[in-house]
């Protein structure tokens, strides 16, 4: 904010200075001069800042009002979001976290088989996408923020006012409209992922979280001596040594979530699809093992 009493104390200087060279040339105005002029600009220097304080307690009563403005404007249109289907506050969400070639295209057969649940395939790494989008506007609006906001004449103008809410809503609809696609029945949906940010992960997972509420996850491994040798994985002579540390920081992020994820071996359930059926109760699901030997004896993947 531009200081309005910069002008009344360099008057007051000017003066000061006025009374000295005049008591040089031995014409200094009496005492009584001096105090009328001072208490002229002191007068003026007060009037000065209650006029800065007003405007001030104006443009803060704007800010509040503009601010209740878009809360409100965006309460609208997130029950419009919803009234229109843009925005399915019915659906679940189950997304799959895996390394490739570990199975889980049939596993993704095996879930989507169950009446209502729909779990698409691979985006190949969309939603990291997303979250770098998300998480580079949010870190520039906090590096910003300063009392009153940004001026137009800031070269960041408006960053500061990202609305989290707003973001992630919009980014739901986003995935909901053009990615996941759920039917009319569909009751949980999500898709499988081999295609993650590593090194940010737990992060990842949460703003899936935000952006899919209640969303779970579950993690899907694989014998890694048996991925290692299929498909591109055997043309990498590192591809041990990486799964296994993938392997290990999946394990990790999964472990902060709780009850919110759980942990499949595609061994284990090829070998017996009963193993599963622990899964289905985490999901609340009924378990049907013909329905789901049905689906393996498919060929999944490529």
């Amino acid at each position: 904010m531009v200081d309005v009493t910069r002008p009344a104390l360099r008057r007051l200087r000017r003066l000061a200075g006025q009374v000295a060279r005049r008591g040089d040339r031995g014409a200094a105005p009496s005492s009584r001069q001096v105090t009328a002029r001072l208490d002229k600009v002191l007068g003026q220097r007060d009037t000065a800042r209650e006029k800065a304080a007003r405007a001030a307690a104006a443009r803060d009563e704007q800010r509040r009002r503009a601010d209740t403005l878009a809360a409100e404007l965006e309460r609208l249109r997130a029950e419009g979001d919803v009234a229109s289907g843009r925005d399915r506050t019915d659906l679940s969400y189950v997304v799959v976290v895996t390394y490739g070639r570990s199975g889980s295209t049939l596993l993704q057969g095996i879930l989507s088989s169950v009446p209502g649940v729909m779990i698409r395939g691979e985006n190949g790494g969309l939603v990291g996408h997303l979250f770098e989008f998300h998480d580079t506007a949010r870190t520039h609006r906090e590096r910003l923020a300063r009392p009153g906001g940004l001026p137009p004449s800031h070269p960041w103008w408006g960053i500061d006012g990202y609305p989290d809410d707003a973001a992630l809503r919009n980014i739901r609809s986003l995935l909901l409209e053009t990615v996941l696609r759920p039917a009319a029945d569909t009751r949980v949906v999500g898709f499988k992922e081999i295609d993650w940010t590593m090194d940010r992960l737990p992060e990842v997972l949460a703003f899936l979280q935000a952006v899919l509420p209640g969303a779970r996850f579950v993690l899907n491994t694989r014998d890694l001596e048996a991925v290692a040798r299929s498909k591109w994985w055997a043309r990498d002579p590192d591809a041990l040594t990486k799964l296994r540390e993938m392997e290990r920081t999946f394990v990790e992020a999964i472990a902060d979530l709780g009850d919110a994820a759980y942990r499949v071996h595609y061994d284990d359930y090829v070998a017996d699809p009963g193993v599963l059926r622990g899964l289905f109760e985490w999901l609340g699901e009924d378990y049907d093992e013909e329905r789901v030997r049905a689906v393996m004896d498919v060929r999944h993947s490529y």
